[in-house]
């Protein structure tokens, strides 16, 4: 369940750019995922690879090859200042994981200093966050 968490919120990532970016499908890599408590403690740290991608509406997570999330997104809000460096994107979805289960989340991208993290939530679920580090954004199609 909690990587099938981390490939949403890596999908939803990829749309946290300026308005065009968040316009334009978005593949993302992580290889380091974090799992936070509901204060934002680092409570354990996976290395794991994670790519997520992002279309307009629909979102595409896959950890290590194994656990697969799929993903509508009901909402986005974008304000980039510099496109994949400074800004802010947060994306609402409901996603299926590996059990089969919808789930409401909340995915928060966040540029500063050139450093993008993503964040997922699931909501009902505070003690159980995850926090990943993008290591490759590209637009693709």
């Amino acid at each position: 369940m909690k990587t099938t968490i981390i490939i949403i919120a890596l999908l939803i990532a990829g749309s946290a750019m300026s308005f065009a970016q968040c316009e334009k499908k978005i593949k993302l890599t992580t290889s380091k995922t974090e799992h936070l408590d509901a204060n934002g403690t680092v409570q354990r740290t996976d290395e794991e690879k994670a790519v997520v991608e992002i279309g307009k509406t629909d979102l595409n997570v896959s950890v290590n090859d194994e656990h697969k999330i799929t993903g509508k997104i009901k909402s986005t809000e974008c304000n980039w200042s510099v496109p994949y460096k400074e800004g802010k994107t947060v994306i609402r979805a409901t996603a299926t994981g590996d059990d089969g289960a919808d789930k409401n989340v909340t995915i928060t991208i966040e540029g500063k200093a050139g450093k993008v993290t993503l964040l997922f939530e699931i909501e009902g679920v505070p003690d159980d966050r995850i926090r990943v580090a993008i290591d490759k954004f590209e637009e693709v199609g």
